[in-house]
């Protein structure tokens, strides 16, 4: 576990505990986009600290990121699940709306409605596409089958909505939480086994987000994003980094556990 601070800004409260995954990035690009000053601790999910007590006081479902921060009243406040970390942040920072839309706008109940879409759908499909074809301990075609094919048509689904997009994001005329909590589930594609190449508006979309200053340090963060990467790695190199990876042990783990 090491925890750093942004040098380049002024002290603050914000205290982000995250990893290098797609759910965990999302609050650091958004905290990078609206330049806020923040803590990183970088959380080693190989080591199970996640679980530890101390982690479980701020999130007790133990999974990151997790945040915290001083509330209006001087006390400190608690957050977990990333979509509801976003939420809080632009609620309280976004006061000129770089990500966000005013609360009560079409759009701002349009940003909402993708936001949930991601983390319904998107994340979680996505997530079994990733187990069953990289990390369970045996194949099994129906659940790669199942959940590369959900992948594809909620990859579908936001390719018909950039298609109608004028400005080339999920909603409005610029980016917004929407995108950034897409980005790195897209961006992951490869890992999932899935091909972007038919989704052109989507694989636009990818790369225009990176444009964002914000977008291209905060993925970095706690450690470097290389998801993008993936794609120029041989099969049998990509099978050896998920031999190597700790959802493939705690996937070996359930299975003895459950003998």
């Amino acid at each position: 576990m090491a925890t750093t601070e942004n040098t380049n800004k002024d002290p603050s409260d914000i205290h982000l505990y995250t990893a290098a995954t797609p759910n965990g990035i999302k609050v650091s690009i958004l905290l990078e986009e609206l330049g806020l000053p923040y803590k990183v601790t970088n959380i080693s999910l190989s080591k199970n600290e996640q679980k530890e007590p101390w982690f479980l006081e701020i999130n007790p479902n133990g999974r990151i990121p997790a945040l915290t921060d001083v509330f209006t009243d001087g006390s400190q406040i608690r957050l977990f699940e990333s979509g509801s970390i976003m939420q809080y942040l632009v609620d309280r920072y976004d006061t000129e709306h770089k990500v966000s839309y005013p609360r009560g706008t079409k759009e701002y109940y349009d940003v909402n409605h993708w936001l949930f879409w991601q983390m319904g759908g998107l994340g979680p499909m996505q997530g079994q596409a990733n187990h069953f074809y990289r990390y369970a301990p045996e194949k099994i075609p129906y659940g790669i089958n199942r959940y590369q094919n959900e992948t594809r048509r909620l990859y579908g689904v936001m390719e018909s909505q950039l298609a109608k997009s004028k400005s080339g994001y999920l909603v409005g005329d610029k980016l917004t939480i929407a995108d950034i909590a897409c980005w790195g589930w897209v961006a992951a594609y490869h890992w999932a086994g899935v091909d972007i190449e038919q989704f052109p508006h989507l694989s636009k979309w990818l790369y225009k987000c990176l444009e964002h200053p914000g977008v291209e340090k905060g993925r970095h963060v706690p450690e470097r994003h290389t998801s993008l990467d993936w794609k120029n790695l041989s099969q049998e190199e990509l099978d050896k980094r998920a031999a190597s990876s700790w959802v493939r042990a705690e996937s070996s783990k359930d299975v003895e556990g459950a003998k």
